[in-house]
């Protein structure tokens, strides 16, 4: 079997840009341009991922890829199906991602980063010769679970993952995670450059109750996510 490492550059991949620009904004951009300039391919809309369907007999699995590789694996995937010809066996190829936001210069900043780097979910009907297929693509280092044999995901959890990429679209999550006891940096509002600890962590809201030292006195500050940064 012929090994496609040397048309695959072997230059990880960056992870997607900060988007602060919104629709009209880009769309203007692009018709100012589009009168000076020839016009160029338009790249296709990303799909929307469907979700588990218990009829079909093809199941998703989970596979692992060198970090900062996983788009080139799906790319790769692809096109070692055209040319292999196990297209028919292979379905959705997904690197789930989700919106994050952060706080820039005092504007909140929207980008997308990947939910699990590393790892690539394929929709497939799967058998012993797809397995070694999949096995040999560049960049993949296995199946995650069952060794020889993976283990489907189960529909609760592709639903899941494809509830959590959608749901962020809407409601984009803070980029920072925190836990309690966390040392914090107020970086926005009425106690900017205030320093304390992280008490209690609301994840549903997307706020901290932080303890700052105020006149001496141990004070308890409620902050969004957004207003503090580690430190």
């Amino acid at each position: 079997m012929s090994d496609d490492n040397n048309i695959i550059d072997d230059q990880p991949e960056e992870e997607a840009s900060d988007s602060g620009e919104s629709a009209g904004e880009a769309s203007a951009a692009h018709n100012q341009s589009a009168a000076s300039e020839p016009a160029a391919a338009e790249e296709p809309a990303a799909e929307q991922p469907q979700g588990y369907d218990p009829n079909s007999p093809k199941k998703w699995y989970i596979i692992h890829t060198y970090s900062g590789f996983e788009h080139k694996v799906q790319e790769s995937l692809r096109t070692r199906s055209e040319a292999f010809g196990f297209a028919d066996k292979i379905g959705q190829i997904l690197i789930p991602t989700e919106e994050v936001v952060e706080l820039r210069n005092g504007k909140k900043v929207t980008s997308k980063r990947l939910v699990y780097p590393g790892y690539v979910l394929v929709e497939m009907e799967m058998n012993d010769a797809l397995w070694h297929e999949i096995k040999n693509t560049p960049r993949v280092t296995g199946f995650v679970g069952g060794g020889n044999s993976p283990v489907p995901l189960s529909a609760d959890e592709v639903n899941s993952i494809l509830y959590r990429q959608a749901s962020s679209a809407e409601r984009p999550r803070p980029k920072m995670t925190f836990e309690k006891n966390d040392s914090v940096r107020i970086i926005d509002g009425p106690f900017a450059n205030f320093s304390g600890k992280v008490d209690e962590v609301n994840t549903e809201r997307g706020t901290l109750r932080v303890m700052v030292t105020i006149f001496g006195r141990a004070t308890p500050v409620e902050l969004e996510f957004l207003q503090v940064e580690k430190g």
